[in-house]
């Protein structure tokens, strides 16, 4: 296979690079882009295979990005998606690096941030594109040593051909031009010392493009005072690492207070159901399930994990390893509830004894799913509640994929989404957007005192005609009784 050296890096007029292309990543930035979007690298940020990139002096975050380069061969301008790939000679790896330092400075053109000299290291073998399929490409990336990123090219937001034929509408794509194809979610930050490794190969493993090895320096010479300077905040670390818990930030501060999260406790399920109708919102109850602890009650914010209909080569590819579902069970935190979208399949399980345990180890307050249940005499026997459809012995291949995490989902004909406020007890489950939460919660509070006014006159004798809803004389009665109540 021929290998990428100094004639191909210095046949390379320009290097285009693409924002978001991976569901993984788009998963972990929390937003899903409808088109793509680009930005360009210099060609003097390539570097070979061997190479050493710097940290610049001054900056704390070198992020690094393994991604599928493309090789175009021949001239495309406004090409159809049908024909692109044919414009395209090879694909290789690379890694997308930049400091996230200086992206306040850039204006999102990147060209300070990710434009340094060896920033784009490419390499060290071609494969030929005519040889592969486009969609059957596998990426991975190693942090010294440690595996960091594994994804395919099987889902792509856009596949490759569209980038060539998106990019040909306005630009003319030279021989030699490389398109950086995204990055699946792993990408995090490298220190001086490190080494990256980035690798291309076909799923069956029979091509591959070998290991491009970067090693981070220490960057000794400092910015100069007349252009702009490092600075970084928690927003860029978190951005940088992936998550503010990699990045060794607390967590933000949550919408469900204790505070807020023991008033919602002493309210019944019911009164919340009442006062959320009175708003207009009619669609917010997680229906037709049924739960392992009865006695229990919990509230708590809702982490998400959606399954799609089994397609066994798609199970390939994500329903091994370390996948969405395993992903959702081992980063649930104290007090969440992971609500799973089954699409209420009955026929085969969605979690069974081993990561309900887990999810109960990491402290989460329940795991609600419309779909089945394994293992469920250990599940029921858990401290941790499990709403569930029903039990069903089937693994989960059988009608699933773990597909993502932490995005809107559907669960039992309600929307949920991550951040929302569960209420689940016998008596239902409910869904409330955190914004509504502190007046809802006081109009509950205030809702269940009159009620029991009305049912201690009630059981006095009174009639409900007029008390049950109070007609103006038993407001006025109600207002005396609260006034000697909280005398």
């Amino acid at each position: 296979m021929e290998q990428v050296n100094g004639d191909t890096l210095a046949a390379t007029r320009k290097v285009v690079a693409v924002h978001i292309n991976y569901p993984s990543r788009a998963a972990q930035r929390g937003r899903t882009p409808a088109q793509p979007s680009y930005f360009l690298k210099p060609s003097s940020s390539l570097a070979l295979s061997g190479s050493p990139v710097e940290r610049p002096a001054g900056c704390e975050l070198l992020g690094y990005e393994g991604e599928i380069a493309l090789v175009i061969g021949k001239a495309a301008r406004r090409v159809s998606i049908e024909d692109a790939w044919s414009h395209v000679a090879a694909v290789t790896a690379s890694n997308d690096l930049g400091v996230y330092d200086l992206r306040y400075a850039d204006k999102g053109s990147n060209l300070r941030s990710k434009g340094g000299d060896g920033f784009t290291p490419v390499g060290p073998a071609l494969i030929p594109a005519d040889a592969v399929d486009p969609s059957k490409l596998r990426i991975r990336t190693w942090h010294n040593g440690e595996l960091v990123q594994d994804d395919t090219t099987a889902d792509l937001l856009f596949p490759f051909a569209r980038l060539v034929a998106d990019l040909s509408q306005l630009l003319t794509l030279e021989e030699g031009d490389l398109i950086l194809t995204g990055t699946p979610a792993g990408a995090s930050v490298a220190k001086p010392g490190d080494v990256l490794e980035v690798e291309v190969e076909t799923i069956d493993g029979s091509l591959s493009t070998g290991r491009l090895v970067t090693t981070v320096e220490e960057g000794t010479t400092a910015f100069a005072d007349f252009g702009a300077q490092p600075k970084v905040d928690d927003l860029q670390r978190e951005e940088a690492f992936g998550s503010r818990e990699a990045a060794g930030l607390p967590a933000p501060a949550s919408a469900l207070t204790p505070e807020l999260k023991a008033k919602l406790e002493s309210v019944a399920t019911a009164t919340l159901s009442s006062q959320m109708r009175k708003r207009g919102l009619n669609n917010v109850s997680i229906d037709g399930l049924q739960g392992t602890r009865p006695d229990r009650r919990v509230v708590g914010l809702a982490r998400t994990l959606r399954y799609v209909p089994n397609r066994e080569d798609l199970f390939k590819t994500h329903g091994g390893g370390f996948n969405a579902q395993k992903r959702a069970i081992d980063s649930v935190n104290e007090g969440e509830i992971l609500v799973m979208e089954a699409r209420g399949e009955k026929g085969t399980g969605t979690v069974g004894d081993i990561l309900a345990l887990r999810a109960q180890v990491r402290g989460a307050a329940a795991i609600i799913t419309d779909g089945g249940v394994r293992d469920y005499t250990a599940v029921s026997g858990l401290d941790m509640p499990t709403w569930f459809a029903n039990p069903h012995p089937a693994v989960l291949g059988r009608r699933h994929v773990p597909w993502d995490t932490d995005i809107t989902i559907a669960c039992g004909g309600a929307t949920v989404q991550p951040g929302d406020i569960i209420v689940a007890d016998s008596d239902g489950i409910l869904v409330i957007p955190p914004a509504i939460a502190e007046e809802l919660v006081a109009d509950c509070i205030q809702q269940e005192k009159e009620e029991a006014f009305i049912f201690e006159m009630v059981k006095q004798g009174n009639s409900v005609d007029g008390l049950y809803p109070m007609n103006k004389e038993w407001q006025a009665k109600y207002k005396a009784w609260e006034g000697q109540a909280n005398d």
